[in-house]
């Protein structure tokens, strides 16, 4: 089992810098569930349960991006996605955001990544404040990029109240995002393990109780999330430590047991099974 530290922002060895424009990393796994438009949109509702999001019409352009994005080519669904204007955003700040945590390895070019989404997503909620998506996946790389400057820092600069704020308007919109629910209960477990219960709870409004209540709640909306296990896990050993190594342990074996629906999923089923080798 992993020590609750144990959140690699990339699944590859780190290699020199380059810039965004270069061809991405390709996912590194052939045995991916692969679909055709009719498949897509069948299996739509499960693909998406963990944030809700309408399927795109039948013969959409955005529904070759969402193919594509199911399917692991996550470079070319960005760039369908960002050719798609307003409508298209959250294609293109999802598919980017997946690629740079799981699969970019150069930490520099990483970071951009996701401060390019925070941009295009806070634009984008700037002129739609109720977009969930957009304030969703703002609040997934605010996460995703304080971890790589370190939570300490971020929390420095005002980021964990930025995201932390985005997250709870994010449940307020849309009480079944699964996935806004693993993110903010995972907040709550990092600030606590950063900075302490006491400063936690006068700072930043976190509580252990409260972490544990949102991971149950987004579990039981999408039971078979691996990430949201592995989340579930790591936040058991930074709230409770060693007592509660058994039962998270019992997660992550849950997670790599899991036969992942799409790419995004394969790519969580390797990181449980890297963190119960490790």
């Amino acid at each position: 089992m992993p020590h609750p530290d144990f959140k690699p922002l990339s699944l590859m060895s780190a290699s020199p810098v380059g810039t965004t424009a270069d061809p991405w990393t390709p996912l590194p796994y052939a045995d991916v569930p692969r679909y055709d438009a009719r498949s897509l949109l069948v299996h739509w509702p499960r693909l998406h349960a963990g944030h809700p999001l309408p399927p795109p019409a039948e013969g959409h352009p955005l529904a070759e991006g969402w193919l594509l994005y199911h399917n692991g080519e996550f470079q070319r669904a960005a760039a369908l996605g960002l050719l798609h204007g307003a409508e298209g955003l959250v294609l293109a700040n999802q598919a980017t955001a997946i690629y740079a945590n799981y699969l970019e390895p150069r930490e520099s070019v990483r970071l951009s990544m996701f401060r390019q989404v925070i941009e295009r997503a806070a634009a984008q909620v700037a002129s739609e404040p109720g977009n969930c998506h957009a304030l969703y996946w703002q609040a997934y790389a605010l996460g995703r990029y304080s971890q790589g400057i370190s939570v300490a820092r971020a929390l420095a600069q005002g980021l964990g109240s930025k995201l932390k704020g985005a997250l709870e308007q994010v449940i307020e919109l849309q009480p079944d995002h699964a996935d806004a629910h693993i993110a903010l209960a995972a907040f709550h477990a990092e600030v606590i393990d950063k900075v302490g219960a006491l400063v936690g709870r006068m700072t930043y409004g976190v509580r252990a109780e409260m972490s544990v209540e949102l991971f149950e709640r987004g579990l039981e909306l999408h039971p078979h999330s691996p990430s949201a296990l592995m989340e579930y896990g790591r936040a058991l050993l930074m709230l409770h430590g060693d007592a509660r190594l058994r039962e998270a342990t019992q997660l992550y074996e849950k997670a790599a047991a899991l036969l992942p629906v799409d790419a995004k999923e394969r790519l969580d089923v390797e990181l449980a099974r890297a963190g119960l080798s490790d």
